[in-house]
């Protein structure tokens, strides 16, 4: 402390542990960050907080969607009720556990195609040749095309009479008659996984392409010096530097491919086989006009998609050594 005539004062900012200071300065700038997306925070309550509220609401309910002003509270019911020895609610819908299954599946696999294929394209469009511009325009064309085109597109490719997948499969000789693609059971998921593929590998592209771009020519040119391989470059330093927004852009497909309903509504209408949490939902609300039972399903897309999310964010609090980071 330092004596003056007005007493003694505190010490400088400087004289402070340097863990002090880094916790101060961490402080400032999470308040920094508060104020900053306070606004978007409070748009987004007001203009998705009100439905959320909404659906939460009549989840408790036995509402109609042609009356919905009519209604009684039946609590947990919509979700999961016991009645003379049997389940009924949603929780107990064999179909929604069929939806959750397919949306899952559906979102492990579209997912881990589009890492790989967008890999490759984010490879090659990181090189140098003649028409490399032409390349990467061409290559945003699919996820500029609106995915109920896309649908209705792949849907007259996958037509088992004069699609052009049957056909080039048939002149190939990889088969000896026409699939039935939208509606064979097996092999309609498989088609909507293809169409969703084809339209968001660009995304992922473009996210790695991004990333590709930051890293130093020096560092492959001293791994070249080194005698390091392709591969060796590839798995030593490429890989690890765009670990970050390959994670990011796994992250953002995952949530997507989880709410997947226009796709798989249009290219299928919605079957059994390949029936999504979303579409249940849909098809609970407006199908059979149960907006409680319909309500219910959507809080549990949200719960399912929300918990997902958080996990993401609550893993990425955490450093490769297993300690938590400061967010």
């Amino acid at each position: 402390m330092r004596q003056t005539s007005e007493g003694l004062l505190p010490p400088p900012v400087l004289a402070l542990p340097r863990a002090t200071r880094k916790r101060s300065l961490q402080r400032r700038r999470s308040h920094a960050a508060w104020v900053l997306i306070a606004p978007a925070v409070i748009l987004l309550a007001a203009v998705a907080g009100w439905p959320l509220a909404r659906t939460l609401f009549y989840s408790f309910t036995n509402a109609a969607l042609d009356t919905p002003e009519e209604y009684d509270f039946v609590g947990l019911a919509n979700y999961l009720e016991l009645a003379d020895g049997e389940h009924f609610g949603v929780l107990a819908d064999p179909l929604w556990w069929q939806a959750v299954w397919n949306t899952l599946w559906f979102t492990f696999a579209s997912v881990s195609l589009e890492l790989v294929f967008g890999m490759l394209l984010a490879l090659l469009m990181n090189q140098k040749f003649r028409g490399q511009a032409l390349v990467r325009t061409a290559i945003l064309v699919p996820w500029a095309i609106p995915t109920i085109v896309t649908a209705k597109m792949w849907g007259w490719m996958f037509h088992d009479q004069y699609g052009v997948v049957n056909d080039l499969l048939l002149r190939a000789g990889l088969i000896d008659t026409p699939l039935a693609w939208i509606a064979e059971p097996g092999l309609s998921m498989w088609a909507v996984v293809m169409a969703d593929v084809w339209k968001t590998v660009p995304f992922m592209a473009l996210m790695l392409l991004a990333a590709l771009q930051m890293i130093p020519a020096d560092l492959y040119e001293a791994a070249r010096v080194d005698g390091a391989n392709a591969w060796q470059r590839f798995r030593r330093i490429t890989l690890p530097l765009i670990a970050p927004a390959m994670i990011v852009a796994l992250i953002f497909r995952s949530m997507d491919a989880l709410r997947v309903f226009d796709l798989i509504y249009v290219l299928t209408s919605n079957s059994e086989a390949t029936i999504s949490i979303s579409g249940y939902a849909r098809e609970q609300m407006i199908a059979f006009q149960e907006m409680g039972t319909g309500s219910a399903a959507s809080v549990l897309v949200f719960m399912m998609v929300a918990g997902i999310a958080a996990s993401f964010l609550w893993l990425g609090r955490f450093d490769r050594d297993g300690k938590e980071g400061m967010a």
